[in-house]
């Protein structure tokens, strides 16, 4: 693959490789994409719900926390008018109203993590617990959080690669649940999410160079020992079922307030994006919930748009942001991948609107602009999230898109949902630091 031939051919790849925020509409998205694509279906949604609701009296049981919404681990979504009076009043051309989805709020792991992470480890618990007659069906899950059950499963041990906040979710549900847990961290993780990660009893270890490689040391550790599993962000079908299933939470909130979707009434969601799992799960749930009626962007910092690059491209995984000569480096720690998901570009290819990228900087003036207009703290990650809603029109693709799907007369009535992906973990004084930059 001659890379320097195909940023020689594509003006979106100069675009990107001159650090230019900018604003990618997907040539092949479809109204109604196939949803059984890469061996996916909506039953493996079904079965993720299911199985979340199984587990509820164990959560409840070792997170207390939990116990107001029965054990069950969702956030609040919250209209945003103050901020948006705010954002308005540096880029007026926003229409319809706009909500934050506060994964940052999860509770257990504070970031959107908590859906995926915690999901995959409940259903590799439940295999183990019904093979080894620790539990039998239609029985209370509430007794693995016995000490007899945490003795079994600290035989088992879980590696994840993580820059941050996968790492965390996967971590504090694995050593609560008994299991001897290993992080594989890239260098650009936050200490404090180590530092978090070792208080819950995991064992973190750190890696030189980036999050592929801490991913690839993990799954090698991982394969070498037949009672371990490994987590795989790029690839885990399970992964992706915990975080579909947020969209018919999400349609569940919608209807609570009164908010219908249609064709009048479209849904517009912009969630921040790393390798791609989280949102690239989240995406493939609201298409099976709204259909043609829901529009997706994906957000990605100016030196990390490793999604863009490859479904611009064509390349998919094949091709990372250093091939077409961006650092990878981000305060976005988060986002902080080269390369995207295979698997996640794959399914996205049909069903994703869009790609915007930003600036660090514009990370820390949503983020203070939040806290200053709602008191709603996020990270720099999910403050990136905002950069969608109120660029959408400012761009002429952003236009054009809108007109191509012949929703312009119906922007006033249109609903946009920043989702704030992390947050509430961070301890006070970055917070403040944060808050100050």
């Amino acid at each position: 693959m001659n890379i320097q031939m195909v940023l020689k051919e594509s003006p979106i790849l100069q675009t990107v490789a001159s650090r230019q925020e900018m604003l990618w509409t997907n040539p092949y998205v479809k109204e109604e994409p196939d949803l059984n694509i890469e061996g996916l279906s909506v039953q493996g949604i079904d079965d993720a719900e299911e199985r979340l609701a199984r587990f509820a009296d164990y959560i409840q049981r070792a997170f207390p926390e939990t116990k107001s919404n029965q054990g069950l681990i969702e956030s609040p979504l919250t209209e945003v008018p103050v901020m948006l009076a705010w954002l308005k009043a540096e880029r007026d051309s926003f229409k319809g109203r706009l909500f934050l989805k506060m994964d940052s709020n999860l509770p257990i792991a504070g970031s959107v993590k908590a859906r995926g992470g915690i999901y995959e480890i409940l259903k590799h618990s439940e295999d183990l617990a019904l093979e080894h007659g620790l539990i039998e069906p239609g029985e209370s899950y509430a007794k693995l959080a016995k000490e007899e059950s945490r003795k079994f499963f600290s035989n088992y041990s879980i590696h994840v690669g993580s820059t941050g906040n996968l790492g965390l979710s996967i971590g504090i549900i694995s050593a609560s649940l008994g299991y001897q847990v290993t992080v594989h961290m890239s260098n650009d993780a936050r200490e404090w999410k180590k530092e978090l990660l070792r208080r819950h009893g995991a064992v973190v270890k750190e890696y030189e160079g980036d999050y592929e490689k801490a991913v690839a040391e993990g799954r090698r550790l991982s394969e070498d020992d037949s009672k371990s599993y490994f987590v795989d962000d790029e690839n885990s079908k399970t992964l992706f079922y915990g975080y579909a299933v947020a969209a018919r939470r999400l349609a569940r909130q919608l209807d609570e307030k009164n908010i219908v979707i249609d064709d009048e009434h479209p849904l517009f969601v912009y969630i921040p994006c790393g390798v791609g799992g989280a949102p690239g799960g989240i995406a493939y749930g609201l298409k099976t919930v709204f259909g043609p009626n829901v529009h997706i962007f994906f957000i990605e910092p100016v030196e990390t748009p490793c999604m863009l690059v490859g479904m611009a491209s064509g390349l998919n995984h094949e091709i990372s942001v250093q091939d077409v000569g961006l650092s990878g480096l981000t305060e976005a720690d988060g986002l902080a991948v080269a390369r995207p998901s295979k698997f996640v570009g794959l399914v996205m290819k049909k069903m994703l609107s869009g790609v915007f990228t930003l600036h660090d900087e514009k990370l820390y003036h949503y983020l203070q602009g939040l806290n200053k207009t709602e008191e709603i703290f996020i990270e720099p990650s999910a403050a990136s999230a905002f950069e969608g809603p109120i660029q959408l029109l400012q761009y002429e693709e952003g236009r054009q898109f809108v007109e191509n799907q012949g929703l312009t007369k119906h922007m006033d009535n249109s609903i946009h949902i920043a989702w704030a992906t992390g947050g509430n973990l961070v301890p006070e004084d970055i917070r403040l630091d944060y808050l100050k930059r």
